[in-house]
């Protein structure tokens, strides 16, 4: 039997210089030979005070899929880019759900969106207009596509999403730093739309069967489409279910995958009241398990980074005294 301990991923314990270690007998495996020269320091070492450097060009357009729904594509986009803006970079967070918009809920702007996309195409409104600036960070801002139950005209599709990104890069106060896309779910046109703009993705998938199937097959869409930067966010996992192996380890997602992994959102009834009272985890003091996750997992794509599942022996169990009876 084994259990899940997450590290993040070095290079040096890639390399067979590295020194296996035991949890079973609380020992370092002795080398036969020579001694091993340390490995280097962890280079992700999450170091709150400082600030972590942006790796590649902006902005960079991220889009957050799975392919199925309600694994919490929505939620990751909330905490991600609010905890992207409490870093200090410039995001804009672009609901692409259309018809079905989530995302201004969960961060409890709901009854400040006036404009959408659509009226910016249809010259009804500025650019600057449609955006909804959060009070709380001045410098996350909130695109919607479409107002609930409308649909959009026949004409919008990829390009215009291009188009709406490019203006962005273009406005008057600056490019920003990130640019979320909340890819809705299916494979369908919108998210065929969604994906268009975008060079690099988060797959958001927990730990079951449909979901991974479903993961697998976006994961090909999205190389076919040309995203090659593919980054994995494994949610709701619950350690105790894998103890009892009623769940699939993070190891075993990985492998089945074949992606990188940004982080692991461990399961936590704090989602469901911060969903209803649109206030997103990342900011709740003091924070919560899952809050903390999220802000690992954005601290890992500013540098585009990832992090390791690794499998370690569980201690064996003790045996009491009715064991000799076979209890």
């Amino acid at each position: 039997m084994t259990s899940l301990q997450l590290l993040t991923e070095p290079s040096s314990l890639c390399s067979s210089n590295f020194i296996p270690f035991n949890p079973l007998y609380k020992t370092l495996i002795k080398p036969t030979t020579k001694p091993y020269p340390k490995p280097s320091p962890i280079r992700s070492v999450l170091q709150y005070n400082r600030k972590p450097e942006l790796a590649g060009d902006t902005p960079r357009v991220v889009v957050i899929t799975s392919g199925k729904g309600g694994v919490g594509k929505t939620t990751t986009t909330a905490n991600v880019g609010l905890s992207l803006a409490r870093l200090g970079f410039s995001v804009v967070a672009i609901d692409a759900d259309v018809g079905l918009r989530n995302l201004d809920l969960l961060l409890g702007l709901e009854n400040r969106v006036n404009y959408t996309v659509v009226e910016v195409l249809n010259g009804d409104c500025r650019l600057d207009q449609a955006l909804v600036r959060d009070k709380r960070w001045s410098n996350f801002e909130l695109l919607c596509i479409s107002k609930p139950r409308s649909k959009l005209p026949l004409g919008f599709g990829g390009k215009a999403l291009v188009w709406l990104v490019d203006a962005l890069k273009d406005r008057q106060e600056g490019c920003p730093d990130f640019i979320l896309i909340d890819c809705p779910a299916g494979i369908d046109a919108g998210f065929i739309t969604a994906i268009t703009p975008a060079n690099e993705a988060v797959l958001v998938t927990t730990p079951d069967i449909t979901a991974l199937r479903d993961a697998d097959r976006v994961t090909g869409l999205l190389e076919c489409d040309g995203i090659r930067d593919i980054k994995m966010i494994v949610n709701r996992v619950r350690t105790d279910l894998i103890r009892g192996e009623d769940m699939m380890s993070v190891l075993d997602v990985q492998e089945m995958l074949g992606l990188s992994l940004l982080g692991v959102i461990p399961e936590d009834s704090e989602v469901i009241r911060s969903t209803n009272r649109g206030f997103p985890l990342v900011l709740n003091k003091p924070p919560t398990l899952a809050g903390l996750a999220f802000e690992q997992a954005a601290w890992r794509l500013v540098e585009q980074d990832s992090m390791k599942a690794v499998m370690v022996e569980e201690e064996p169990k003790k045996r009491g005294f009715f064991s000799f009876f076979g209890g």
